[in-house]
């Protein structure tokens, strides 16, 4: 995946929006203000939450990093060329979507949760 299909997937998913801060970093969320990812503007890093149990094992793949500052949320950072596959990758950046909306208030959810797959 490139950088345009990683912006395009993640606008995809359900009451996701986008947002330009900090001077160059394109930020991805839903219910206004809760970040699901982080594109760098030039394209160079996607920086995405992860889930608790797994975030070490994914900072010990090569080229897959704590995120700065946000680490302790267990994001994890990448450099471009992605070192992930388009559908991991596109399966992480869903999951990084679902962990956002389940932390958000139940009346908040309706519409944003997808159906598990099996």
């Amino acid at each position: 995946m490139n950088i345009d299909d990683v912006a395009h997937f993640c606008l995809s998913l359900p009451g996701a929006r986008e947002d330009y801060k900090w001077g160059g970093v394109r930020v991805f969320s839903i219910a206004t203000n809760k970040m699901f990812a982080l594109q760098n503007l030039r394209g160079e890093s996607l920086a995405f939450k992860v889930d608790k149990e797994l975030f070490l094992g994914h900072v010990d793949r090569p080229g897959i990093h704590p995120a700065p500052y946000l680490a302790r949320a267990q994001w994890i950072i990448m450099n471009t060329p992605y070192p992930l596959g388009a559908e991991e990758l596109r399966d992480l950046l869903q999951r990084s979507h679902q962990l956002v909306v389940s932390k958000l208030p139940k009346r908040t959810q309706v519409g944003l949760l997808l159906e598990q797959r099996q």
